[in-house]
């Protein structure tokens, strides 16, 4: 496994729609587990595949309550409900936040790593890090659902984990 370069914003691929992986490859899977790798080195709790520069639809999420690291390939929302409004930050956008408003509830379906279908339901911090994830994958950044304006962190106000 290998860290990955992070994609920062105003980096264009991260304005585009990622395509569908067909096959699970040995190549697209050490991606996933670099991705992982990539993500804890950061301090993040979620990586999609463009923000290390590559166009597919894959994410990596792990909040830190002992159930992750998820494995989503494909992923699609097929319900969301509730509403939360809180701060998010990106590893792309390093050390700013943001108020963004969110389901608080989420089932998603993805394929795992052996390409088997699975569903995953998160409320929470889960389903913001579910939606904030996949709307990577449609080349939407955080930074354009801000309510208000960004808040530039310092070291008295830094975030532990950013998504």
């Amino acid at each position: 496994m290998a860290l990955r370069t992070i994609r920062l914003e105003g980096d264009p691929i991260l304005e585009k729609v990622c395509r569908p992986v067909k096959e699970m490859t040995p190549r697209l899977e050490e991606l996933a587990h670099d991705m992982v790798e990539t993500m804890y080195e950061a301090n993040g709790v979620g990586l999609a595949a463009p923000q290390v520069g590559v166009l597919r639809r894959m994410v990596v999420i792990d909040i830190g309550d002992g159930n992750g690291p998820y494995y989503m390939i494909n992923p699609r929302i097929t319900e969301k409900d509730g509403e939360q409004v809180g701060q998010e930050g990106c590893l792309s956008v390093p050390n700013k936040v943001g108020v963004v408003r969110r389901p608080n509830h989420v089932i998603a379906e993805a394929y795992d790593l052996d390409m088997n279908l699975y569903t995953i339901e998160g409320e929470g911090l889960l389903a913001r890090a579910i939606c904030h994830e996949l709307d990577h994958l449609d080349g939407i950044v955080y930074t354009t659902l801000v309510e208000g304006d960004l808040i530039e962190l310092d070291d008295e106000n830094e975030e532990d984990e950013v998504e």
